[in-house]
């Protein structure tokens, strides 16, 4: 009975519930839409393209 007490305790919240991961997911979409606003950009590209062509020779 008392090491049942016990356990409960210690043992918390090990997950998310259904709004954390609504908030998770829609950070996650917002963080991927503007990582894709970042590499679609043509200064962006530009750098890259030149970072590749620096790498090949």
């Amino acid at each position: 009975m008392l090491l049942q007490r016990i356990r409960r305790r210690l043992r918390g919240d090990a997950g998310m519930n259904t709004a954390e991961y609504a908030v998770g997911t829609i950070a996650a979409v917002a963080f991927a839409g503007l990582l894709l606003k970042v590499l679609t950009s043509s200064t962006v590209q530009s750098a890259l393209t030149a970072i590749i062509q620096r790498a090949l020779g």
